[in-house]
């Protein structure tokens, strides 16, 4: 679900900051997009009301991430006996003028897999901002 519906409260509303920001120190020219999906009925079932989406693109592609945008997917998991959610992971997806070009998922194997990759550099940075994400969201230990 689109982040800016999702900061429903201060502590929320803080922690997609952060994320922003995360993104923003390392790239400054990149600009977040806290509405990446359309408001239209047919998007609007694709939607995972459960987790936090937020859009970053670049002015151009990125040779660095083989992609012109990521969509950055914060998964929670709401436990329907206590009604409280939970972090699961964050997926990553990398997409350019030809569509998606690459997806890492925490919640599998921290693979990055598709058409194109990230540069290694990137793949880790990727990764490093993932490791970031799931810290602030309390994601549980293993």
């Amino acid at each position: 679900m689109n982040a800016a519906e999702q900061a429903t409260n201060l502590e929320l509303a803080s922690k997609i900051a952060t994320v922003v920001n995360l993104f923003k120190s390392e790239f400054s020219e990149i600009r977040a997009d806290l509405k990446p999906w359309r408001n239209d009925p047919e998007t609007r079932e694709l939607v995972d009301p459960d987790s936090i989406d937020i859009g970053f693109h670049f002015p151009g592609r990125s040779k660095l991430f083989q992609s012109r945008s990521i969509l950055i997917q914060i998964r929670f998991y709401k436990d329907p006996l206590i009604g409280s959610h939970s972090c699961i992971g964050v997926e990553a997806t990398g997409f350019d003028h030809r569509g998606k070009q690459w997806h890492l998922s925490t919640v599998d194997d921290w693979r990055c897999i598709g058409e194109t990759t990230p540069e290694p550099a990137a793949n880790a940075k990727l990764k490093q901002f993932c490791k970031q994400i799931l810290e602030l969201f309390n994601y549980p230990a293993v």
